[in-house]
């Protein structure tokens, strides 16, 4: 382990504040700038298919190779990734379509296209707080041993995640807002949402770094790969392509891969 706890605590926390800039930005946001969500969306995308393929699953299999030989380092590596995709995919299926976090919906869908208050709009967010909470577990403890192992693999790990947290504190703040007119609750409620980040990095912490070991950890990252390459296919490229802008969608993609690719050769 390369980096240190409180290097990967920072790096976890700053990706669980990116709800908070989502819900920054639903304040001001009249309408949906369809372009730029869908070329974020697959910029985000870009990154973690590219962190996840090119640097987390290759570090796994290269240092599980050594350990146990090429053969069973690779079988084990493969356990991990697809075992990672079966944890995601189960956290979908237990969730509502709609109250999913990252089934991202427009500020004009989320608002009914004009302000109103009422008890529905407010559970629809607080739900959607409690999905983002839930969510966000898991990517904490992904992010935290990710930076443990490497500080470059843990920030480019953090800078995926927050980048797709944003439209989560938008689908929060957005109908709790509309719900009580207050920002202040709107803003608490996507911050506090955010927050399981480094919860779930705290909870790794405490609880399962005395059972990590070299062999879990490099497991543990070929899990992270495929939780990442998940979220990245199945929620965020569908979401980027919902506005019909297939080809800033694709840029968004290419963009975030070369994004990756400079970043981790300045930092590395």
């Amino acid at each position: 382990m390369n980096s240190s706890i409180g290097t990967a605590l920072i790096l976890t926390s700053i990706a669980g504040l990116a709800t908070g800039i989502g819900s920054c930005i639903a304040f001001f946001a009249k309408r949906t700038d369809e372009k730029f969500l869908s070329f974020s969306l697959g910029l985000s995308a870009g990154v973690m298919i590219y962190i996840s393929f090119m640097e987390i699953l290759h570090e796994s299999r290269i240092n599980l190779s050594l350990l146990y030989g090429e053969r069973a380092g690779n079988i084990y590596t493969i356990l991990g990734f697809f075992g990672g995709v079966l944890i995601a995919a189960l956290i979908d299926r237990v969730l509502p379509s709609f109250e999913n976090p990252h089934e991202i919906r427009s500020v004009e869908e989320l608002s009914g296209g004009r302000p109103r208050k009422g008890q529905g709009m407010a559970r629809v967010g607080i739900i959607t707080a409690f999905a983002v909470a839930l969510h966000n577990l898991p990517e904490g403890i992904a992010t935290f041993m990710a930076a443990m192992h490497s500080t470059e693999l843990g920030i480019a790990l953090a800078f995926a995640v927050a980048i797709h947290n944003i439209p989560e504190g938008i689908a929060i703040s957005i109908p709790i807002y509309f719900a009580t007119g207050s920002k202040r609750k709107a803003f608490f409620y996507s911050f506090l949402s955010g927050m399981t980040e480094p919860l779930g990095a705290l909870i790794c912490y405490l609880i399962l770094m005395p059972f990590i070991s070299i062999v879990t950890l490099n497991i543990t990252l070929a899990v992270v790969a495929g939780i990442m390459i998940y979220i990245a296919l199945d929620e965020l490229l569908p979401a980027s392509h919902e506005y019909g802008h297939y080809h800033i969608s694709l840029y968004g993609v290419i963009s975030g891969m070369l994004l990756m690719a400079g970043s981790l050769i300045m930092i590395g």
